[in-house]
């Protein structure tokens, strides 16, 4: 990718959720369910999470075991918003995947064994040293094309196990196939978000949660504070529900934070005190249409021609 060039802009002193037309003083919530299609009992944790708990969207995993099922799930209910969630590691010896491109084509995202790196520390360093940015981009658009063969309409990009990416490049890869493909990006890391702000495309406003830096003691307890203590502005969870069965106790040690995610969201607490906070859960959906409407200035600004030569 050649290097990008932004103009100086001054930054908005909206908050996200003014750009998406709510006042100052709203408090929104994204509650999007991660690792769509990893294995069955998520999958079906994550449909009763948006269609009976608060959960108002999730991200598909293309390339995992599961994904054939979640996208089946998907097509007969497109009123459940779904992002991709854009995949180059993987964290389950039990139900291994690899990338949707064939290896000797994206050979810079394997590991020295041919498989997708772990996203242990290690495993993270060691693919953003050596993965060129060109083998992501075939893989990136692998992973959206799959979801659009199949005839479904994602609303945004999210990352599994890379927080926005990363890398610089590769968030800025992210936010030029968006553009191209009308969808918005999860954003959530500094200086990310103040360069989104800059171009006028909302971001989470506050600190994103991802449910895997919670204690699984009292949770629920926890959750429902949070809630209550949500501030002003555009707020996102990315939470990990599953159904916690014998079949994701035998090849997920993240099965107990899984679990207890989908009893809090399909809860009655949950709902009760979101409605005694007044607070409005969104999904990408609304947030699509503004980043959709930027596309244009957004390609211009990220220019992204090809071919994309490798990252050093």
């Amino acid at each position: 990718m050649d290097e990008v060039s932004v103009p100086a802009a001054v930054v908005s002193s909206e908050q996200s959720s003014e750009l998406l037309g709510y006042p100052p003083d709203a408090r929104l919530l994204i509650v999007n369910c991660d690792d769509f299609g990893m294995y069955p009992a998520i999958n079906a944790a994550v449909v009763e999470s948006v269609e009976e708990g608060i959960a108002s969207s999730c991200s598909l995993m293309v390339p995992s075991p599961g994904a054939p099922q979640a996208m089946k799930l998907l097509s007969r209910r497109p009123q459940i918003p779904f992002g991709i969630h854009l995949t180059l590691v993987c964290e389950m010896p039990g139900i291994p995947w690899g990338p949707l491109i064939a290896k000797e084509r994206v050979s810079s995202l394997l590991d020295p064994a041919g498989e997708l790196f772990s996203p242990t520390p290690v495993g993270r360093a060691a693919l953003l040293g050596q993965a060129r940015l060109d083998e992501i981009e075939l893989e990136f658009r692998a992973q959206i094309d799959a979801a659009a063969d199949a005839g479904l309409t994602p609303t945004h990009l999210d990352f599994h196990c890379l927080a926005d990416g990363g890398r610089d490049d590769i968030l800025d890869l992210a936010v030029v196939l968006a553009a191209e493909y009308g969808l918005a990006v999860r954003v959530w890391l500094e200086p990310g978000r103040q360069a989104m702000r800059q171009r006028g495309l909302p971001v989470t406003d506050n600190d994103f949660l991802d449910s895997f830096s919670l204690d699984i003691e009292g949770k629920a307890a926890r959750y429902a504070q949070m809630l209550r203590d949500l501030p002003a502005g555009l707020n996102e969870w990315a939470v990990h529900p599953s159904l916690g069965d014998k079949a994701s106790q035998a090849v997920d040690d993240g099965w107990t934070v899984r679990r207890t995610d989908y009893e809090f969201l399909t809860s009655p607490q949950a709902r009760e005190v979101l409605q005694q906070e007044d607070i409005a859960v969104i999904d990408y959906r609304t947030i699509q249409q503004v980043w959709s409407q930027s596309g244009a200035s957004v390609r211009s600004r990220l220019r992204v021609p090809g071919p994309i030569p490798g990252h050093a």
